[in-house]
């Protein structure tokens, strides 16, 4: 058996963009060319991923505008997913309604149980334009959900509402890469 490349082994590790940054809040635009630039661009995605120890990264959240996400995500009974989808979209998200812990690399050590279904179907192409479909249950259903929202301009932090996303803002807020913020009268 000839042996396989590590995803991400060749890419470079490039700067995530974190909350309040508009890259993260445009829709990503739709994939058209299927190069080397491409192929670039999904290496170097795997390989940030790793070094942020994620389990997903869409392309917005290191500011390429383009429709492209990654993963490597294991599901509830700890079976490994990995891959990556080019223009990906949601066709099926459901099955019962978890509100689970989630977390994103775009806002680094906050969590908050987030709902999501408990099951989720994702077409689109690969790196070469051949037509897949991916479906998740569990954790990567969760996963795979999260990263089509990132796609569209979404956070997982739009999905809270009261005291847990006071809780999640707020403490983005005072985090550490938070962007500094002008005091009042300056």
């Amino acid at each position: 058996m000839r042996p396989r490349t590590i995803p991400g082994s060749s890419g470079h590790v490039r700067p995530l963009r974190l909350l309040g940054d508009p890259a993260l809040t445009e829709p990503c635009q739709e994939v058209t060319v299927f190069d080397d630039e491409l192929a670039r661009l999904v290496e170097d995605m795997y390989a940030t991923m790793y070094a942020a120890h994620g389990v997903g990264l869409a392309a917005n959240q290191i500011g390429v505008p383009l429709r492209v996400f990654v993963y490597d995500c294991p599901d509830d009974e700890d079976r490994r997913h990995l891959g990556h989808l080019v223009n990906p979209r949601l066709v099926e998200a459901d099955g019962q309604v978890i509100r689970g812990p989630e977390g994103c690399l775009s806002l680094p050590g906050i969590e908050a149980g987030t709902p999501r279904h408990d099951r989720a179907v994702v077409t689109g192409v690969s790196v070469t334009g051949e037509p897949a479909t991916v479906t998740g249950t569990g954790f990567f259903a969760r996963c795979l959900q999260h990263e089509c929202d990132h796609l569209d301009g979404g956070l997982y932090v739009d999905h809270l509402t009261g005291l847990r996303r006071r809780r999640a803002l707020r403490a983005a807020a005072k985090a550490p890469w938070a962007a500094p913020t002008e005091a009042p009268g300056r």
